[in-house]
């Protein structure tokens, strides 16, 4: 069975735009995800990478003409300059982790929550009640958001080492084995390669 390590932040607009998409492809295949938050910012300081505001103004008004594009073709509600972006990702990717680790619940549904909260529906991921009542929509106890606080923050150090051991340098990323997929738009690509794997 074919195993998707998931690399991902709560704030990421193409890991919104991604919707269900890769558990859609995991489905398919058979395969099992661990979803690993990580600290996108570190990676991108360690990897050449430079957070969105410190881009130039041509690759920020691409960037926004891209985020739009793709949510019309994926029929998605899109803000592209939401309220509550920056904001603090830790929290949620910290529940997310706590979430992972209780099991019991959606844990896909619960990952794009965060992300569907912050670019469709202007709220603030790091808010404790709107991180709650993500946890208890998709079948998690809501207390998570304060008992995996520890474990979370250490596991998310772990997930930002390790995907700077493993080559990945952005969000989404989708790896299996030695193979980085990078981006929304490179699920086809994952998709291709695990009926390589399944042959």
């Amino acid at each position: 069975m074919a195993h998707i390590d998931y690399f991902t932040i709560t704030l990421s607009p193409f890991a919104y735009l991604a919707g269900t998409g890769l558990e859609e492809v995991a489905r398919k295949h058979g395969a099992t995800i661990t979803y690993k938050p990580f600290n996108l910012m570190q990676v991108f300081e360690q990897t050449g990478g430079t957070p969105p505001a410190q881009r130039h103004p041509a690759r920020q008004a691409y960037r926004l003409q891209e985020l739009a594009r793709i949510a019309k073709r994926n029929d998605m509600p899109i803000n592209l300059k939401p309220v509550h972006f920056p904001t603090n990702p830790a929290p949620s990717c910290y529940a997310l982790i706590a979430a992972q680790d209780a099991g019991g619940g959606d844990l896909g549904g619960l990952c794009h929550s965060f992300l569907r909260a912050c670019w469709a529906e202007e709220k603030d991921v790091a808010e404790d009640a709107v991180i709650r009542a993500c946890l208890e929509q998709y079948g998690f106890d809501p207390k998570l958001a304060d008992s995996g606080l520890l474990s979370g923050a250490q596991t998310f150090e772990k997930n930002t080492e390790e995907a700077l051991q493993r080559n990945v340098f952005g969000a989404p990323s989708y790896v299996v084995g030695d193979q980085v997929f990078w981006g929304q738009d490179r699920l086809s690509y994952l998709d291709d390669y695990l009926s390589e794997l399944g042959k």
